[in-house]
């Protein structure tokens, strides 16, 4: 997995990825691969890197090479169709920079990827915090939660994937208007 941005957003997407899945994760910043010579770490930055495994230096274009995932919380047009082929085959990329996301559906899909989604609603596979956040607090309210944890925030992941029951490549999540969603989250939280 590749993520580009390694601010609040990136640092929480990819504890949980990895709390999750165990994948070894590539972050990006403006100056590159985050990775163990570079001088400029904050503490954010250096929790990153207990996330991959053996990461040199490098751009995104080194990155993204053979890359099975791409995820970007950061900047309009990082991605080009060109990184997008250097990926494996069937690569999902999640361009979630708003309004301008990384790469423009699009593009990535003429380029070779499987899966694109992206922050805005006037694409497929919009992905929003309002898709878990109401369910969330619904079964912490319900059931008297007083601390949202990582394993309810999984929970509430399981739950929007496993809400779609034939995902297509347009359809890998459901709507934040989807039916039943909020209860289907809340009942796991608990």
């Amino acid at each position: 997995i590749v993520l580009v941005g390694a601010g609040a957003a990136g640092v929480a997407i990819a504890k949980l990825l990895y709390k999750y899945s165990g994948a070894s994760i590539i972050a990006v910043d403006s100056k590159g691969i985050i990775e163990p010579t570079r001088d400029n770490l904050n503490d954010e930055k250096k929790l990153l890197l207990s996330f991959a495994n053996d990461v040199q230096p490098g751009s995104l274009e080194d990155a993204v090479k053979n890359a099975d995932i791409f995820i970007g919380v950061s900047q309009p047009e990082l991605l080009s169709q060109d990184m997008v082929r250097s990926m494996a085959d069937k690569a999902v990329i999640f361009a979630l920079a708003n309004p301008v996301q990384e790469i423009m559906p699009n593009l990535a899909l003429e380029a070779g990827a499987a899966v694109v989604a992206t922050g805005r609603s006037d694409f497929p596979n919009q992905v929003n915090n309002a898709l878990a956040f109401p369910g969330i607090f619904r079964g912490a309210l319900d059931n008297q939660v007083v601390a949202i944890t990582d394993e309810h925030k999984i929970k509430a992941a399981e739950a929007i994937a496993a809400f779609i029951q034939n995902p297509t490549a347009s359809e890998i999540i459901p709507s934040v208007f989807a039916e039943n969603l909020v209860s289907k989250i809340a009942e796991l939280i608990v």
